[in-house]
């Protein structure tokens, strides 16, 4: 068997448990899911009914629940330079990372957060860890899974050392991880279209950050080039990476274990996409 977990960020539509139908139904050994809307600040709670159903559907699927992994709101900006905003974005992390717990899930992904051009890059790093750390304090179990960022605008975290950055002031060390995202690392201006770029840019991850802390990836193509900070996802192969890429991390033992999901753009291919990955391994 496979130690390499491949999956997709599956619809939770209907209730959170329909996540994992959706995941089994391409043959997924991991998957990403909402817990809730992530288009709006509000959610009702979940109930005892639907954590139930979602066990109850984990536990017959043979998916593992450390190879789920949630993602946050995408409203939520952990480095808001506006302090109303900011706690507003605190409490809804929060309740995220409760979410997670109730549903007896281990991590939960989010992007770190943005300066909006108002305050300097170190400021909004450090209002980050601050948030992180808050959050923590308040909730047990779930760990808090930083994703890379392309770049975009005034997004933080598309280097690695602001993601080291971020970690370096997280006190409870054992409860924060990193997942990388293939597209956002390309068109950050980290290459891995062959063996010697792919290579290069692991091992600056490594030195920066530290292997010890990746608890996830998403698997994308890119439909931007190199270097351009645009987040454009693009199926395998179809994109600017090319599939050597997914064929060394299938081949990586550094990536066993752990979560692989897939955020390519189209989902009716989602099950070729993951066989696909599979049969890159030697």
């Amino acid at each position: 068997m496979s130690n390499k977990f491949v999956g997709a960020h599956c619809s939770a539509s209907g209730g959170v448990f329909n996540a994992v139908a959706n995941a089994v139904n391409i043959g997924a050994r991991a998957f990403a899911l909402f817990t809730k809307n992530q288009k709006r600040w509000e959610a009702k709670p979940l109930d005892t009914k639907t954590i139930d159903k979602f066990k109850t559907a984990l536990d017959e699927s043979g998916i593992l629940p450390k190879h789920v992994l949630p993602h946050d709101s995408y409203l939520i900006n952990l480095g808001h330079p506006d302090e109303q905003k900011l706690i507003k974005s605190r409490m809804a992390f929060i309740d995220e990372l409760e979410r997670c717990d109730q549903l007896g899930l281990e991590k939960l992904n989010f992007h770190p957060g943005s300066h909006l051009k108002e305050i300097s890059e170190d400021e909004c790093l450090d209002k980050i860890s601050e948030s992180i750390n808050i959050a923590l304090d308040r909730t047990k179990n779930v760990s808090a899974v930083i994703e890379n960022t392309a770049g975009q605008g005034s997004n933080l975290g598309y280097k690695f050392e602001q993601l080291a950055q971020i970690i370096d002031k997280v006190e409870d060390k054992s409860r924060i991880g990193i997942c990388i995202d293939t597209c956002h690392m390309f068109v950050a201006g980290y290459d891995i279209r062959t063996r010697e770029a792919y290579d290069k840019s692991w091992k600056e991850f490594e030195k920066i950050v530290g292997f010890k802390y990746l608890m996830g990836m998403h698997i994308n193509d890119s439909k931007a080039p190199l270097g351009s900070k645009k987040d454009r996802h693009h199926s395998l192969g179809q994109g600017e990476i090319g599939l050597d890429a997914f064929r060394f991390i299938m081949n990586d033992e550094r990536m066993d274990d752990i979560p692989l999901i897939l955020e390519t753009i189209d989902n009716t291919i989602w099950k070729d996409e993951i066989e696909l990955l599979y049969s890159f391994e030697n």
